[in-house]
């Protein structure tokens, strides 16, 4: 199973607006599915070079908020590239020249490393909260363990689709996207679908991120509610009662025998 975190990035168009992507009918995993960015953390995510590239949050701050021992900097730093590889939208600020390496980083001509020092580029992670923890269930051809984050687009920047693994791009509101999975014009996985469902409860984008970080204290770990093969940040609409205060860690075996659900 492959660790994976995935960036939920909205804003105010003028109500709430979030990004994203369809996959490739090539792909290996959820092929022509609606998704956010997001894909495995890479060894690159946890080296101490990238560490020392991100303002804003530290690795004890950051797996805390995980319930983890340590290392937990690295999903939000696997949430940031994945965000610049897939979508264009980079949660730091960079020259131009930056911007124009997406390509070459997709193709594997350059490393991420060797982009943000040669660039000189910080990632701003601290509005980046996590607000889910997904497991796959058996069956995919592809296994994840992911957590799924949300922040604010990054002003003045331009998201688009990569042209590879992804096909299209748009920015759309949580309830039309819902509207046509309902209407079968588009596909969604279930995490997908119930993040969704979780956007749609607000009005504003402003407003949700308002909640996730009141919700998310810098002293403890989140409150959070479970559901099949995960755990979300107790939001508007939970029952508080049934909310604890840590992440459930997820077993493989909990899956055995369930339908293919997945996670973007």
């Amino acid at each position: 199973m492959r660790e994976a975190a995935t960036v939920m990035l909205v804003t105010d168009a003028p109500d709430l607006h979030v990004f994203m992507l369809r996959r490739n009918l090539a792909s290996v995993f959820v092929p022509g599915a609606y998704v956010f960015p997001g894909g495995g953390v890479d060894p690159a995510d946890r080296d101490p070079r990238a560490y020392a590239r991100v303002r804003g949050l530290d690795d004890a701050r950051a797996s805390l908020l995980l319930d983890r021992p340590g290392d937990g900097l690295r999903y939000w730093v696997a949430a940031a590239r994945e965000a610049f590889e897939e979508s264009g939208l980079l949660l730091g600020s960079a020259a131009p020249e930056f911007h124009a390496e997406r390509d070459a980083l997709n193709r594997g001509e350059i490393g991420w490393l060797e982009a943000l020092e040669r660039h000189d580029v910080h990632l701003d992670l601290e509005s980046l909260a996590v607000v889910a923890h997904w497991l796959t269930p058996l069956g995919p051809p592809r296994r994840y363990d992911t957590w799924f984050f949300v922040a604010a687009a990054p002003p003045g920047q331009v998201g688009r689709h990569d042209d590879a693994e992804t096909v299209a791009s748009e920015w759309v509101r949580p309830s039309e996207a819902l509207h046509r999975f309902g209407a079968s014009e588009i596909e969604l996985i279930h995490p997908t679908m119930r993040s969704l469902q979780m956007l749609a409860e607000f009005e504003t984008a402003a407003e949700l991120l308002a909640e996730v970080h009141a919700t998310q204290s810098a002293h403890e770990t989140p409150l959070v509610v479970a559901e099949q093969f995960g755990d979300r940040l107790a939001l508007r609409g939970d029952e508080r009662s049934e909310a604890r205060r840590a992440w459930r860690e997820l077993d493989a075996d909990d899956a055995r025998g369930a339908p293919a659900q997945g996670v973007a």
